[in-house]
């Protein structure tokens, strides 16, 4: 059996159509009431929900329509983030923790709604999210009180259907899961599309590409990670983290959706008649289980990944196998909204820490909002304007300490990387050499792989 690379969504979607913009040589300078850069779950999202409000829009996209993030992703629709709730209310207060909770809710009944009234045939599922944990149990009791607070129906719960024994687990009632490209492809053929065009500058009204100039009334930045540094700094606001995907074949169905809140803890979700296994998370740009110059596990990424596999579903066949990267925001709250306060104009969404699904539908609601000048609940919470005073500040300390610090080895280092020039490290489990101050990825050859690096490298 041949083990494929490419995520199972993609394995699964037949090329994704639009209503391409198609372009003869370069771009003729053309005019846009707003355009989006970035052809993921979020901007493609945004376009449609402003379409609908009768905006001209254009997407413009250096690859193509979901080859990002999106493609990578598990696909969980669902208000359940970790240990989320008794956390922000720690670091944020009840009020924006009940706003959180509240938008990701609603997230999931926006999709249901979307899904229902395109009527797309995605393979859209109501299903129960479970938070478990094989050694804690009090912290997930706590968990479950905040989150049925807030009006969740969360529940504590000692069993669940997992090949193994959990001390215990928050069981989140109503989320959902879908099959992400299916969804895209369907919204993506009445939307504008610019594909293989690269913005190489965002400046005013204009957005400078390979192919020349366009111009908007407004501009949406959906690149997954902000590739304008000034205004803005989110280069110090967040920072990048990797994690693993299996999808295996002949285990026993699992009906709903799980994620560990140990350390190697494991995710999972059915999809069709495969299982996803995910896991084995680390900061992008250091080694899986290595601190120092001392690995702290035995096994790589992926090794612990099928380790797991071989123990839980010895009958299992690997399919597929893939890896995703996302950005997280020092203080546990996405970036949505306006871009900067000099840049009215000009609006983000970034730092969706694993949790795409949600907060795309999320960002599309915000923002087109924002465009259109209605009110929206959630704008103030997830705006970027907040400061980050008690939340996130240690995590802002820690990651200039990391980038200082590989700054230092990149002047001294062959191999550079060309967004602000941090010594790269060789990732065996993606073949990728990869930036450890802001998340930058290059290929073998140094192809950018993941922004925000713009440019290759030799």
């Amino acid at each position: 059996m041949v083990i494929s690379m490419e995520s199972l969504w993609r394995q699964q979607t037949e090329k994704i159509e639009s209503n391409h913009y198609f372009l003869q040589g370069s771009i003729r300078e053309s005019h846009w009431d707003v355009v989006v850069i970035g052809a993921g779950m979020a901007g493609i999202l945004i376009a449609y929900y402003l379409q609908k409000q009768g905006k001209r829009v254009l997407i413009v996209e250096a690859k193509t329509i979901a080859s990002g993030q999106t493609e990578r992703t598990t696909a969980k629709i669902t208000s359940q983030h970790g240990l989320k709730y008794a956390e922000l209310i720690r670091t944020v207060g009840e009020e924006k923790a009940k706003l959180y909770a509240m938008a990701n809710q609603q997230a999931i009944s926006q999709y249901a709604r979307l899904i229902k009234d395109e009527k797309i045939d995605c393979q859209f599922e109501w299903v129960d999210s479970y938070l478990y944990s094989i050694s804690q149990k009090y912290i997930l009791m706590e968990e479950a009180k905040v989150a049925k607070h807030f009006g969740i129906q969360a529940e504590f719960v000692e069993k669940t259907e997992l090949p193994f024994a959990v001390k215990g687990a928050v069981r989140f009632e109503n989320q959902a899961q879908f099959f992400p490209l299916k969804f895209i492809k369907s919204l993506s053929e009445e939307l504008n599309v610019l594909e293989h065009t690269l913005v190489t500058e965002i400046k005013d009204c204009w957005v400078v590409t390979d192919k020349g100039i366009l111009t908007a009334d407004d501009i949406v930045v959906t690149t997954h990670y902000p590739i304008k540094d000034v205004p803005g700094f989110y280069f110090l606001r967040q920072h990048q983290e990797r994690s693993y995907v299996l999808a295996l074949a002949n285990t026993e169905p699992i009906k709903n959706m799980y994620y560990g809140i140990d350390e190697n803890g494991l995710s999972f979700r059915q999809a069709g008649e495969y299982l996803l296994l995910g896991g084995s998370s680390h900061r992008t740009g250091h080694i899986y289980g290595k601190k120092g110059n001392t690995r702290t596990r035995s096994v790589s990424a992926y090794g612990h990944l099928r380790e797991a596999a071989k123990n839980y579903f010895p009958k299992a066949k690997e399919v597929a196998y893939w890896s995703a990267q996302d950005c997280m925001p020092h203080d546990g709250i996405p970036f949505i909204g306006k871009y900067s306060v000099f840049t009215p104009h000009l609006y983000v969404a970034t730092g969706f820490q694993k949790w795409g699904m949600s907060t795309s539908m999320i960002a599309a609601k915000v923002i087109c909002d924002e465009i259109c000048g209605e009110k929206n609940p959630y704008e103030s919470l997830f705006t970027p304007q907040r400061l980050l005073v008690r939340a996130g500040s240690k995590e802002l300390l820690k990651d200039i300490g990391i980038s200082a610090g590989n700054l230092t080895k990149g002047l001294f280092g062959k191999r550079r990387c060309s967004h602000m020039g941090c010594a790269l490290i060789w990732n065996p489990e993606t073949k990728s050499w990869d930036c450890p101050c802001h998340g930058s990825r290059f290929d073998e050859d140094g192809k950018v792989l993941d922004n925000p690096a713009k440019k290759d490298i030799s």
